[in-house]
């Protein structure tokens, strides 16, 4: 059987690929930072599809959740494909669809109030305003650099993400919100949110300051992360509007399947409805 030795030259080739694919960065970062682990637990040996199921074995033994082994094996599958080494790439494991989902890590709109009004009774309006932001549009986190002094103007943000452009409207008193902080900060065009020296805000420092006040709010960290907002606005929307295409464009989804995850039901919701259909005598 044919054998490939991989190097970090091939990762970096990969990488560069898929920023010239114009590939999330999150996507690529969780990628590049799979295949630097499994290029470590290689420890120089051959690559073969035999060695590949045993990484795979060895991700489950340390305890991962299936789905993290799967995006694993996607990221590894992906890098084989683009090298040519297609006789290495290896079966997904097969997942049950899930009825319902955990309501563990929901955040519930009487949390995210709680959030806003500690992140404010603590000096950082700039982060009440931007969770304000990110809940009340949808966009991801990644997206939060397109709320520009032009697009509060004309009350829509032109996002472009994944070869893709979507228009995000803003609603109005959002926008109120956003232009009064902009004249206070003297921001007079491009980014309304940025870190105290100008720059662009990454996604750690948003994740980081939004999980110094949970304390404060009384809100589980497990709860609070940017991700957590777009899908409150998800089930919010979905909740007033019942429209799943037009919820899935607002997300920028091109497959409503991925739309549809953000509204499974709650473990609490599904039991519920398991006793209203009263076949237990």
């Amino acid at each position: 059987m044919k054998t490939y030795t991989l190097t970090q030259a091939h990762i970096r080739s990969y990488v560069r690929s898929l920023k010239e694919e114009e590939k999330a960065q999150a996507t690529i970062e969780k990628y590049s930072g799979t295949l630097r682990g499994f290029f470590i637990w290689l420890e120089g040996r051959q690559v073969t599809r035999e060695a590949v199921a045993q990484w795979k074995a060895y991700l489950l033994e340390k305890g991962q959740a299936p789905s993290t082994v799967n995006a694993k094996l996607s990221a590894a599958n992906s890098l084989f494909r683009f090298l040519g080494w297609k006789n290495c790439q290896v079966k997904f494991l097969k997942l049950q669809k899930r009825a319902f989902r955990d309501s563990s890590k929901d955040l519930t709109r009487e949390e995210y109030s709680r959030l806003l009004k500690t992140a404010n009774a603590m000096q950082a309006e700039w982060l009440a305003l931007l969770m304000e932001t990110i809940c009340a549009t949808g966009i991801r986190v990644s997206e939060v650099k397109y709320i520009t002094v032009e697009a509060i103007r004309s009350r829509r943000a032109e996002v472009y993400l994944k070869g893709k452009i979507r228009t995000i409207l803003i609603p109005e008193k959002l926008c109120r919100k956003l232009k009064k902080y902009a004249g206070k900060k003297k921001i007079v065009c491009g980014e309304i949110f940025r870190s105290e020296d100008g720059k662009n805000l990454s996604r750690y420092q948003i994740w980081k300051a939004m999980k110094a006040i949970c304390a404060n709010a009384g809100v589980e960290a497990s709860k609070v992360f940017p991700h957590n907002l777009r899908h409150l606005f998800a089930a919010t929307f979905y909740r007033v509007t019942r429209d799943i295409v037009k919820l899935a464009d607002i997300l920028g989804h091109s497959c409503v399947e991925t739309t549809r995850i953000y509204l499974m039901a709650t473990g609490a919701e599904h039991a519920r409805q398991l006793e209203q259909l009263g076949l237990v005598n």
